[in-house]
């Protein structure tokens, strides 16, 4: 069961700016990743579960977590379908992150009061997920749309949250075009948390990077 409420949720992503997505099939390996993110700053941690036996991997990152953790919201992303996000709900996640809208899922979150982030591409799209309860839009893929479609939708929706996710980068000219473009917080896998930090299992560099990126963030909203 959830820990957190969407709006909780919801508040931390705004607060922050930035919600870090991560994978592997390594738990140990995982732990540390979620030990870096938070020393460095993160207080959300995106799962995106697309390997076998995922929900294993999950399990045992949110109860880490809960345990050494406080205050770390684990939340599950690449979720497909209501069964999928039923099932990692009862492990406790407090978001679900979907790559496209999904009314089934918007169902049973919302039954739970757990935020849900669908992924949409068109203004009809977007205004559907808010018909259904979306506090937060997840622009994807975000490289293909770009800043300047966010600031287009800002226009006539000034109450659209949005988080663009792809495309996203640490640098300080990407993140100012998104921010000043209207996103209320930005998505960032790879480009964060890249194939060679997890490689080098270089934690210290992550945690840096992360209390950097964060930093950025703030100095750019202010």
């Amino acid at each position: 069961m959830a820990k957190y409420s969407r709006l909780e949720v919801a508040e931390v992503m705004k607060e922050t700016g930035m919600v870090p997505l991560f994978y592997h099939p390594d738990i140990e390996l995982g732990k540390k990743v979620l030990k870096a993110c938070y020393d460095g700053g993160a207080r959300l941690i995106e799962f995106t579960a697309r390997g076998d036996f995922a929900y294993e991997v999950f399990l045992e990152l949110n109860k880490f977590a809960l345990k050494e953790l406080p205050g770390m919201i684990m939340g599950v992303g690449s979720i497909t379908d209501a069964a999928a996000a039923s099932l990692f709900m009862q492990m406790g996640a407090n978001f679900i992150v979907t790559p496209t809208l999904r009314e089934d899922i918007a169902i049973v979150c919302n039954r739970r009061k757990v935020l849900w982030s669908p992924g949409c591409g068109t203004l009809t799209e977007i205004n559907r997920a808010e018909e259904l309860g979306c506090e937060i839009i997840k622009l994807f893929p975000g490289s293909t749309y770009g800043p300047g479609f966010v600031k287009a939708i800002k226009g006539p929706q000034p109450w659209t949250s949005i988080m663009p996710t792809g495309g996203v980068s640490t640098e300080e000219a990407n993140l100012r075009g998104w921010f000043s473009a209207g996103v209320t917080c930005v998505g960032m896998g790879s480009q964060l948390i890249s194939k060679e930090i997890l490689a080098n299992k270089d934690y210290d560099g992550l945690e840096a990077k992360v209390k950097d990126t964060l930093a950025l963030i703030k100095s750019i909203r202010s």
